[in-house]
Protein backbone atom coordinates (compact mmCIF):
# COMPACT_ATOMS: atom_id res chain seq x y z
CA UNK A 1 0.00 0.00 0.00
CA UNK A 2 1.25 3.29 -0.81
CA UNK A 3 1.50 6.12 1.90
CA UNK A 4 -0.64 8.48 -0.02
CA UNK A 5 -4.25 8.29 0.19
CA UNK A 6 -5.44 9.10 -2.96
CA UNK A 7 -3.06 6.76 -4.45
CA UNK A 8 -4.33 3.64 -6.33
CA UNK A 9 -3.94 0.15 -4.39
CA UNK A 10 -2.09 -2.20 -7.21
CA UNK A 11 -3.04 -5.65 -5.92
CA UNK A 12 -2.95 -9.30 -7.83
CA UNK A 13 -6.13 -8.97 -9.14
CA UNK A 14 -5.63 -5.15 -10.37
CA UNK A 15 -2.24 -6.56 -12.12
CA UNK A 16 -4.23 -9.48 -13.52
CA UNK A 17 -7.33 -7.38 -14.87
CA UNK A 18 -4.76 -4.26 -16.17
CA UNK A 19 -2.10 -6.53 -17.64
CA UNK A 20 1.00 -5.22 -16.21
CA UNK A 21 1.92 -7.52 -13.66
CA UNK A 22 4.96 -8.38 -12.55
CA UNK A 23 5.41 -11.33 -15.18
CA UNK A 24 4.03 -8.88 -18.26
CA UNK A 25 6.99 -7.84 -20.72
CA UNK A 26 9.59 -10.71 -19.09
CA UNK A 27 10.59 -13.57 -21.28
CA UNK A 28 11.39 -16.82 -20.18
CA UNK A 29 14.88 -18.82 -21.00
CA UNK A 30 12.91 -20.90 -23.62
CA UNK A 31 11.94 -17.60 -25.44
CA UNK A 32 15.43 -16.13 -25.21
CA UNK A 33 16.75 -19.16 -26.35
CA UNK A 34 14.36 -19.65 -29.42
CA UNK A 35 14.67 -15.72 -30.18
CA UNK A 36 19.15 -16.47 -30.17
CA UNK A 37 18.16 -19.51 -32.03
CA UNK A 38 16.40 -17.53 -34.90
CA UNK A 39 19.26 -15.05 -34.98
CA UNK A 40 21.97 -17.27 -35.24
CA UNK A 41 20.13 -18.53 -38.55
CA UNK A 42 18.63 -15.43 -39.71
CA UNK A 43 22.47 -14.28 -39.95
CA UNK A 44 23.90 -17.49 -41.00
CA UNK A 45 21.79 -18.45 -44.17
CA UNK A 46 22.38 -14.20 -45.88
CA UNK A 47 25.97 -14.90 -45.07
CA UNK A 48 26.44 -17.85 -47.03
CA UNK A 49 23.52 -16.52 -49.78
CA UNK A 50 26.70 -13.97 -50.24
CA UNK A 51 29.93 -16.33 -49.32
CA UNK A 52 28.94 -18.79 -51.76
CA UNK A 53 27.33 -16.98 -54.69
CA UNK A 54 23.97 -19.64 -54.79
CA UNK A 55 22.02 -17.22 -56.88
CA UNK A 56 23.92 -15.40 -60.50
CA UNK A 57 21.78 -12.74 -60.09
CA UNK A 58 22.93 -10.26 -57.71
CA UNK A 59 19.46 -8.51 -57.28
CA UNK A 60 18.06 -11.56 -55.98
CA UNK A 61 20.52 -11.94 -53.65
CA UNK A 62 20.37 -8.67 -52.15
CA UNK A 63 16.60 -8.66 -52.03
CA UNK A 64 17.15 -12.00 -50.29
CA UNK A 65 19.47 -10.56 -47.98
CA UNK A 66 17.13 -7.52 -46.78
CA UNK A 67 14.10 -9.85 -46.41
CA UNK A 68 16.09 -11.98 -44.10
CA UNK A 69 17.25 -8.78 -42.53
CA UNK A 70 13.15 -7.94 -41.89
CA UNK A 71 12.60 -10.79 -40.41
CA UNK A 72 15.43 -10.66 -37.89
CA UNK A 73 14.34 -7.42 -36.86
CA UNK A 74 10.49 -8.60 -36.50
CA UNK A 75 12.01 -11.91 -34.32
CA UNK A 76 14.51 -9.26 -32.32
CA UNK A 77 10.98 -7.19 -31.57
CA UNK A 78 9.30 -10.24 -30.61
CA UNK A 79 11.42 -12.43 -28.81
CA UNK A 80 13.54 -9.79 -27.25
CA UNK A 81 11.73 -7.06 -26.64
CA UNK A 82 8.65 -8.46 -25.95
CA UNK A 83 6.46 -7.02 -28.49
CA UNK A 84 2.88 -8.58 -29.30
CA UNK A 85 -0.75 -7.20 -30.29
CA UNK A 86 -1.38 -7.57 -26.64
CA UNK A 87 1.20 -5.58 -25.09
CA UNK A 88 0.90 -2.02 -24.48
CA UNK A 89 -3.00 -2.07 -26.15
CA UNK A 90 -1.91 -2.60 -29.47
CA UNK A 91 0.93 0.40 -29.61
CA UNK A 92 3.66 -2.25 -29.64
CA UNK A 93 1.82 -3.04 -33.11
CA UNK A 94 2.44 0.42 -34.51
CA UNK A 95 6.03 0.68 -33.35
CA UNK A 96 6.83 -2.49 -35.27
CA UNK A 97 5.12 -1.39 -38.27
CA UNK A 98 6.54 2.07 -38.20
CA UNK A 99 9.99 0.43 -37.49
CA UNK A 100 9.40 -1.84 -41.08
CA UNK A 101 8.28 1.29 -42.48
CA UNK A 102 11.66 3.25 -41.82
CA UNK A 103 13.53 0.15 -42.02
CA UNK A 104 12.34 -0.06 -45.71
CA UNK A 105 13.41 3.02 -46.02
CA UNK A 106 16.72 2.80 -45.37
CA UNK A 107 17.06 -0.43 -46.95
CA UNK A 108 15.82 1.14 -50.43
CA UNK A 109 17.98 4.61 -49.87
CA UNK A 110 20.95 2.72 -48.84
CA UNK A 111 20.59 0.34 -52.26
CA UNK A 112 19.87 3.45 -54.38
CA UNK A 113 22.83 5.62 -53.00
CA UNK A 114 25.38 2.49 -53.99
CA UNK A 115 23.70 2.18 -57.11
CA UNK A 116 24.52 5.29 -58.28
CA UNK A 117 27.91 5.04 -56.88
CA UNK A 118 28.86 2.67 -58.87
CA UNK A 119 27.23 3.36 -62.11
CA UNK A 120 29.00 7.11 -61.33
CA UNK A 121 32.30 5.76 -60.58
CA UNK A 122 35.69 5.57 -62.67
CA UNK A 123 36.01 1.95 -64.11
CA UNK A 124 39.63 0.72 -63.12
CA UNK A 125 41.17 -1.76 -65.05
CA UNK A 126 43.56 -4.18 -63.40
CA UNK A 127 46.31 -2.82 -64.14
CA UNK A 128 45.06 0.68 -62.14
CA UNK A 129 44.27 -1.88 -58.85
CA UNK A 130 47.87 -3.38 -58.60
CA UNK A 131 49.61 0.05 -58.35
CA UNK A 132 47.13 1.43 -55.84
CA UNK A 133 48.37 1.72 -52.42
Amino acid sequence: MSSHPHAPAHNDGDNAHHGHGHDAGHGSLKGYMIGFGLSVILTAIPFILVMSGVFDSKLLTAVLVMAFAVVQIVVHMVYFLHMSPRSEGGWTVMALLFTLVIVGITLAGSLWVMHHLNVNMMPMSPDMMRNMP
